[in-house]
C-alpha cells in the first residue's frame, strides 16, 4: 500500500528515493514538542518511492511496510507526529562528500537557548 505525505515546510534536501521513513508521536512538554527516545515507540512507515519537485508542494510517496494503515500500530499521522528518515546504509556507506557544506540552525522557540558544540568529520574527497 502507498501513502502520500504532504508537508507545509520544505523537505530535507538529502531525502531521496529508497530512504526509510519513520515516525513517532510527540507530546507537549513546557513550550516544546518532545518525542520518546524509546526505540519501541518509533515505527517504520516504509520506503520512499517518490519525492516532489522543489517547485511543487512538499510531498513524498511511501511504499508502506507490512501493514495497511499506520493506525494499526496505534499512531495517527497528524501535526503532532514527528516524521524522520534514514538513509539506506548499503548505498550510503561512506562519509559526506563534496566541496562545501551549508548548515542552518533554527531556534523555533521564543526563548534563549545555547548551542554547546557542533562537530563534523571532514575528509578531502578529491584532489
Amino acid at each position: 500500500m502507498k501513502a502520500k505525505l504532504t508537508f507545509e515546510q520544505e523537505l530535507n534536501k538529502s531525502l531521496q528515493i529508497g530512504d526509510n521513513v519513520w515516525y513517532v508521536n510527540t507530546t507537549s512538554s513546557g513550550s516544546y514538542d518532545t518525542a520518546s527516545t524509546n526505540n519501541n515507540d518509533f515505527a517504520l512507515l516504509g520506503k520512499v518511492i517518490s519525492v516532489s519537485a522543489p517547485y511543487q508542494k512538499a510531498e513524498i510517496e511511501v511504499e508502506m511496510a507490512g501493514f495497511d494503515l499506520p493506525q494499526d500500530l496505534g499512531y495517527v499521522l497528524d501535526q503532532n507526529t514527528f516524521i524522520m528518515f534514514s538513509k539506506n546504509n548499503k548505498v550510503n556507506s561512506s562519509s559526506l562528500k563534496g566541496y562545501y557544506a551549508e548548515l542552518e540552525f533554527v531556534n523555533n522557540s521564543n526563548k534563549k537557548i545555547e548551542l554547546f558544540a557542533v562537530s563534523s568529520e571532514i575528509s578531502e574527497s578529491s584532489k
